[in-house]
């Protein structure tokens, strides 16, 4: 579980890339020195587990499926990636709770302001766009950030410039991909719902005769 409160920007110094699976390693700007092996780092919002790590540098594990779900699999030698390590109990929580589990990669598709607080617009599937609420949260490559206004298609955010020094948001430009986490609450809230429907009742697979065949 993270906060989505950016510890530092990393950067990657090398990709290995196998038939079934990918090994990063990535230097992080902090201490490692109390980071265990097996612990969980989250790289631009997701959540990838530390298999070695030497000084300032750690290696992790890439799976197809993070590959193909998240941004991952553009980074390249010197790529600058969000960081964060895993929140700890009875540690503040700063932002929100995250997962590390990317639902989705938007786009960037304006961006207002260059001094200051800037206000970016991102490019979200419909599919999850009701999960995004009015001052609710959302996770962007990691970083958790107020929603200002939302549509159907797309939200904004309001980023200031201290986010923006101390994340990848100082060099986001319109186009750039990023990696997207809504809020848990509303995914469980809604499958809650849904298992008291009678929707749900309809398409369980659970009937009399099938209980009675498995001797209830």
């Amino acid at each position: 579980m993270f906060t989505g409160i950016i510890e530092g920007v990393g950067e990657v110094r090398s990709v290995e890339r196998r038939s079934d699976h990918a090994i990063v390693e990535i230097k992080c700007d902090f201490d490692l020195e109390t980071t265990n092996v097996g612990e969980s780092i989250a790289v631009n919002g997701c959540c990838l587990t530390v298999t070695s790590r030497l000084g300032k540098c750690f290696w992790a594990d890439i799976s197809l499926e993070t590959f193909d779900r998240t941004t991952l699999k553009n980074c390249k030698q010197g790529t600058p990636v969000n960081l964060e390590r895993a929140l700890k109990v009875g540690g503040r929580l700063g932002g929100h709770m995250v997962q590390g589990h990317v639902d989705c990669v938007g786009n960037v598709i304006d961006i207002i302001g260059k001094t200051g607080p800037r206000e970016f617009t991102v490019r979200i599937p419909h599919n999850l766009s009701r999960y995004i609420v009015e001052k609710g949260s959302v996770s962007i490559d990691g970083v958790s950030l107020t929603v200002n206004r939302c549509t159907e298609d797309h939200f904004t955010v309001m980023v200031i410039p201290h986010t923006q020094l101390k994340s990848t948001f100082q060099s986001m430009k319109v186009g750039d991909e990023v990696n997207l986490e809504v809020d848990i609450i509303g995914k469980y809230v809604e499958k809650l719902r849904f298992l008291d429907s009678e929707e749900y009742s309809k398409e369980s697979r659970v009937t009399e005769e099938f209980l009675r065949k498995h001797g209830f």
